[in-house]
């Protein structure tokens, strides 16, 4: 059998991880992608520079001082230990924060775009037929945008299973607890077991394929129904 027990159990956790991140990145992002599409403030420069930072800084770099702010020094785990909570580092609970974090631009920004493609002529017509801000929103915008919640969905659930250097920074390599896929092909190398490796790493590329193909179909399907 070219995959053990462990590798299914950092399937399984893998999958998990990312099913969660992307749940959690939907509920947080869209009121922040909502805000960076309509907003004028001179504060949607810095937040949403903010918001991108993953896609430029080291997974390292982001793992390293999450560590030292979720860690028993840092304020987040002080806290959290003063509230009887312990600490989330080498915990699920930290992969869960680490792969929210690292992966919100992929969620957000794919929202933010769909948002700011509606423009105001649909929020004009719903105020005119006296529809409440949050009837439009559910009744208007949501539909209209979800294209970019299928984007965001799947690029945010597709970055999270990618992750590497986030992870083993801040969740390290705990059996059935912290090991994802991505440790698991690490461990296996290190361990010169490449016929492992090859059937994870082999798997992750054709799952890496299929998420692009699905993301381009559905791109697609969209300018093909737009134009009929």
């Amino acid at each position: 059998m070219p995959l053990d027990a462990s590798d299914f159990g950092a399937i399984w956790l893998t999958l998990k991880l990312a099913s969660l991140t992307t749940l959690l990145l939907l509920l947080l992002g869209t009121p922040v992608a909502w805000w960076l599409a309509r907003t004028r403030s001179w504060w949607r420069g810095p937040v949403g520079a903010l918001v991108a930072l993953p896609l430029v800084l080291p997974p390292t770099v982001i793992g390293f001082y999450l560590l030292l702010a979720l860690g028993p020094h840092g304020f987040i785990g002080k806290t959290t230990e003063a509230l009887g909570l312990g600490t989330v580092v080498f915990s699920f609970s930290g992969l869960v924060i680490g792969s929210v974090i690292y992966s919100m631009p992929f969620v957000v920004q794919p929202l933010q775009n769909a948002f700011a493609a509606i423009g105001d002529r649909p929020l004009e017509v719903a105020a005119t037929l006296r529809a409440s801000p949050r009837d439009t929103f559910f009744s208007v915008v949501l539909p209209l945008a979800r294209p970019g919640f299928v984007t965001a969905s799947i690029l945010g659930f597709a970055h999270t299973v990618g992750e590497f250097g986030v992870v083993l920074m801040i969740g390290g390599n705990i059996p059935d607890k912290t090991r994802v896929v991505s440790v698991q092909i690490f461990d296996h190398v290190e361990a010169m077991e490449y016929a492992q490796a090859h059937w994870l790493a082999g798997a992750m590329l054709v799952f890496s394929f299929l998420v692009l193909l699905a993301l381009y179909g559905s791109r697609r399907g969209k300018s093909a129904w737009g134009a009929t």
